[in-house]
């Protein structure tokens, strides 16, 4: 507020001792209360004694506990509460926790939870990584659902989007700046809620930066080329960099996805596609550089990507498969690999009774991902490979979805979300580790839009749901059709 402003709606101006706040530098002392009477660029005002003075809502040193530990505070003392521990209430905005103000008394500071709790002693995976553990929720993705149901005004669906805040899906790692934002934030975030709660909490974060990533696609193409400049940023600045973050966060188990599409391209399209025959050499040395830094961490579980059911099912394919990965993991020696995921980012539903070997599936053996794991679990072990477990992307394929094509792969209608994520979900599969969330249902395939640099054409097919955003960013009817198709229903 001007001054000119203040003087000519009041006359007899005090100026009165109080606290500092933005309005003490314009002349005007802060409110003792917080009734509104008049907002402008500077920020609000009230009127007490005749004065005009400034309204602080910035919360106090006190209020705001968050601070001292690591997180900013919230915008809001209502802001929803998403964790609750012994320093305070904790929220989520800018897809990142924030401290719910408690008043002028403030939250204790000095509990066993929080950004400045300090790891304790190794923690080692025994068994199954998901077993007896809760799953870290992932604070960006809560952000991006309540966006959602900002746009929503249907109450059973916004019902069913409130559920989705409530379950664990895989933090991306898919550049190097998300990743200096969002790795040591979310191990942070999950110690402190293991320092809290006295449970182990697992995070899953997807390693994604390879040079040349997704050779065989256009609409997730990565930052890093295939050429050697890149590759020493891949080494330097993404792997040794998630290397010391997870070396300083020894005491929590954490699960890594390892770079999606990467193996099961050099399976398939070394000889058809040109990109994938200069990605190569990046995609397996990456790989053997990788596991030699993660693999030997105690509670750091790795799982190698294995496409999906349409990509590597028939037993060409397979056999294929279990020599490319069996020779990674030896390259990646001594680095242990737990085993592998399936189904990322896709929609090939667990099981699909209505399928067989046939010509409507060119005689694939394995048309769902049931089926697939279990005959790539024979042709793993059979290739050497020691440790052949999975984790099965069920984010999607809650419902089989309108594709002609089971290679169709971008933004399908007819998609819901599949089973919740579980370890251990399927009796007599002890191999089958868990369902997990790792694509979050949401974001964008690809962009649907023919100009764009990034436009592969099978966002452009028939049963890819148009207009679509570029990869990663929201999409909101794709979201809601998901919603609303869940199996089982949410």
């Amino acid at each position: 507020m001007k001054a000119s402003i203040v003087l000519a709606a009041i006359t007899a101006f005090t100026l009165k001792a109080s606290a500092d706040c933005f309005s003490t530098r314009l002349g005007y002392p802060c409110c003792s209360g917080n009734d509104v009477v008049y907002t402008d660029n500077d920020g609000k005002w009230g009127v007490e004694n005749g004065n005009w003075c400034g309204i602080d809502d910035t919360p106090s040193a006190a209020a705001c506990w968050s601070l001292s530990q690591g997180y900013p505070c919230c915008s809001s003392s209502n802001a929803e509460v998403w964790y609750t521990d012994a320093s305070g209430k904790w929220g989520v905005e800018n897809g990142d926790w924030c401290g719910i103000p408690t008043g002028s008394t403030g939250g204790s500071t000095g509990g066993s939870a929080g950004g400045n709790v300090t790891p304790g002693e190794q923690y080692t995976h025994n068994g199954n990584p998901f077993a007896n553990k809760d799953f870290y929720i992932n604070p960006y993705y809560v952000e991006e659902i309540e966006g959602a149901i900002a746009q929503m005004s249907d109450s059973s669906l916004i019902a069913k989007a409130e559920k989705m805040k409530t379950y664990s899906n895989a933090i991306w790692l898919d550049s190097i700046k998300n990743m200096q934002s969002w790795l040591e934030t979310n191990l942070k975030g999950a110690l402190s809620q293991q320092s809290a709660s006295g449970k182990d909490i697992l995070t899953v974060f997807v390693v994604y930066d390879l040079p040349g990533r997704d050779c065989h696609a256009l609409a997730s193409n990565g930052e890093l080329l295939a050429n050697d400049n890149d590759w020493a940023r891949y080494k330097s600045e993404y792997i040794d960099v998630i290397e010391g973050h997870l070396k300083t966060y020894k005491s929590q188990p954490v699960v890594l996805i390892v770079e999606p599409d990467s193996l099961a391209n050099m399976v398939t399209n070394l000889e058809s596609t040109p990109a994938c025959r200069d990605s190569e050499k990046y995609y397996m040395d990456g790989h053997a550089y990788l596991i030699k830094k993660f693999g030997v961490l105690p509670h750091v579980a790795m799982y190698l990507d294995i496409g999906h059911a349409f990509w590597l099912g028939w037993d060409d394919n397979r056999e294929k498969a279990g020599k490319v990965y069996a020779k990674v993991i030896s390259s990646g020696s001594p680095g242990k690999v737990r085993g592998f995921t399936d189904n990322v980012a896709n929609y090939t539903p667990w099981e699909d009774p209505t399928l067989s070997r046939g010509p409507e599936t060119e005689w694939n053996p394995c048309p769902d991902e049931k089926r697939y794991l279990q005959a790539i679990h024979k042709d793993f072990k059979a290739a050497g490979i020691s440790s052949v477990y999975f984790v099965c992307d069920t984010s999607r394929n809650g419902k089989k979805v309108d594709r002609k094509h089971p290679g169709e792969w971008c933004n399908q209608t007819g998609v819901g979300v599949g089973a919740r994520p579980q370890a251990s979900p399927v009796s007599g599969m002890d191999y089958l580790d868990a369902f997990y969330w790792i694509k979050p249902l949401g974001e964008s395939d690809g962009t649907s839009d023919e100009s764009a640099v990034r436009f592969d054409g099978y966002c452009g097919h028939e049963t890819a749901m148009k207009p679509a955003p570029e990869a990663g960013q929201w999409f909101q009817k794709h979201f809601e059709q998901g919603l609303k198709n869940a199996n089982p229903p949410l």
